[in-house]
């Protein structure tokens, strides 16, 4: 009776004090345990249209129009966006590469340098590529907008099924990998960018992206084993792929020159990435990425004549950013 009557009295004294709507806040509750925790702030600005302006200005300026156009993130971890700007001092306004990643291409690459296959596994890489290039021309015929666009879709999976498997396998053995893992990745990476800026010239059909999704499926998981049972083999394939690469893109140049594709202004995405002069037309587009092929196809072709030697690839240096 006597604890009871005493906790009565607490909880009619202090009640009101200890379950208001403030104390229980979760605001108030770390302010009162911890008081020195301080949380960043970041702000994501996003670009006001032109429509947001003009509302503005016909509202008369209320209040609340300075929130518009901007998204406030709280993160208890202080990550806060990265301000970066060109060497011209405007604005940097791509978040999916960086302007230290960016590069002028080598149009001076041998285009016809080629691989001839002389033992079985490299006869069969070739004929492989060969049978699947038959299918895509019967898909896509002249349409190298589309054919680009889709097909990158898939070149950019054998560097990053390459490089996580270097990945592992330096994990597993405690050793170093020669810096293949960052080459290959670094290839599936550029391989990404070719399709990020065609897609800014051809837009994918509800069919075609159904497509990319089972053919991306099939492709991975095979070269995913391929390459654990031959690396010799996958990368000697993906050489020949890259020659294929090159092909395509040449008779792309030649439809462009003819004149049966228009040569339209290249995305602002490709003058960035490859540093191209601001009025840069597709065709130039079509001239760095077909360079960028032919460099992928130096690097496989020489990754599998490592293997080939005996040897593994950590004990040759990676020729990280060959372009």
């Amino acid at each position: 009776m006597m604890m009871s009557r005493y906790g009565a009295k607490v909880m009619v004294t202090a009640g009101p004090r200890l379950f208001s709507s403030s104390a229980m806040s979760p605001n108030h509750l770390l302010n009162s345990r911890v008081p020195a925790r301080e949380f960043s702030k970041m702000t994501f600005e996003k670009k006001k249209t032109e429509d947001n302006q003009s509302e503005k200005g016909s509202s008369g300026g209320k209040g609340d129009q300075g929130n518009k156009g901007e998204q406030l993130v709280v993160s208890y971890w202080g990550v806060k966006p990265m301000k970066i700007t060109k060497d011209d001092g405007t604005e940097w306004k791509w978040s999916c590469f960086r302007p230290w990643e960016t590069y002028k291409a080598d149009l001076t690459i041998d285009l016809k340098k080629h691989h001839v296959p002389s033992t079985l596994p490299d006869k069969l890489a070739y004929w492989t590529v060969k049978s699947l290039r038959w299918p895509t021309d019967l898909f896509f015929q002249r349409r190298y907008g589309c054919r680009a666009m889709m097909l990158e879709t898939v070149a950019a999976v054998p560097g990053m099924v390459g490089g996580m498997l270097v990945h592992c396998k330096s994990l597993r053995r405690f050793e170093q990998s020669g810096g293949w893992i960052k080459a290959l990745l670094e290839e599936a990476e550029n391989e990404r960018m070719h399709l990020m800026t065609f897609m800014e010239v051809a837009k994918p059909n509800w069919y075609e992206r159904a497509l990319v999704i089972a053919v991306q499926g099939v492709f991975f998981n095979a070269y995913f084993l391929g390459y654990i049972i031959s690396p010799k083999f996958a990368h000697r394939m993906v050489g020949y792929l890259e020659e294929e690469a090159i092909h395509s893109y040449t008779e792309f140049l030649k439809e462009l020159d003819n004149g049966n594709i228009e040569n339209v202004p290249a995305p602002a995405i490709a003058i960035d990435y490859w540093r191209l002069p601001a009025d840069a037309t597709l065709r130039d587009v079509v001239m760095v990425v077909r360079a960028d092929e032919a460099h992928h196809r130096d690097v496989n072709h020489y990754a599998s004549d490592i293997h080939y030697q005996g040897r593994e690839l950590k004990e040759a240096p990676a020729p990280i950013g060959y372009h």
